[in-house]
């Protein structure tokens, strides 16, 4: 399956992610393991399309390095997002979905998505929005959609800042909900 997005050239190399990381604090600049580098190239390939510029790469790999459930919920954006018919419900789907545990992963996610459109007139932005608010923790499009892509792999690698997963993402957001 192909689509535009798919033939937009990347700029960005897995050296562009790493160098990211180390200026923002976020890897250490030791040697690079063959995991650590097999997820750098990753998030170029899936975030590199999506950034105009290496301050938008950034950008978005902050989601995924900075998390704030209470931060995201401070902004006016995310209650019009929550306030959308059946975002809530959205959010407690998702949170059981969740909890099982399983990594997310590009499987798994058309998984989820898939089991929630199942029993609901959710679609598109309805639906959406609300997870990548949630799991990204920024109101957006697609490009979010890959983070939230990075998450769990990203959260069991060692980083010198820890990764929360999309699991642990969703109970804070949950407990910063209510």
């Amino acid at each position: 399956m192909s689509s535009e997005r798919d033939s937009v050239s990347n700029p960005f190399t897995a050296a562009d992610v790493a160098e990211i990381l180390r200026e923002r604090g976020w890897a250490a600049g030791e040697a690079i393991s063959s995991e650590l580098l097999a997820w750098y190239e990753r998030a170029a390939a899936l975030l590199g399309p999506h950034a105009a510029d290496r301050a938008a790469l950034a950008d978005l790999l902050a989601l995924i390095f900075s998390y704030d459930a209470a931060a995201v919920l401070q902004h006016v954006e995310s209650h019009a997002v929550l306030a959308r018919y059946g975002a809530r419900d959205v959010v407690r789907r998702l949170a059981f979905l969740l909890l099982d545990g399983r990594p997310l992963d590009s499987e798994r996610f058309k998984e989820i998505i898939n089991v929630m459109k199942e029993g609901s007139d959710l679609r598109s932005r309805d639906l959406f929005l609300p997870i990548r608010l949630v799991l990204a923790g920024r109101v957006g499009d697609g490009e979010l959609d890959r983070i939230v892509l990075l998450l769990d792999e990203a959260a069991t690698l060692s980083f010198a800042v820890p990764v929360k997963s999309a699991r642990a993402r969703i109970l804070e957001f949950c407990a910063a909900l209510d």
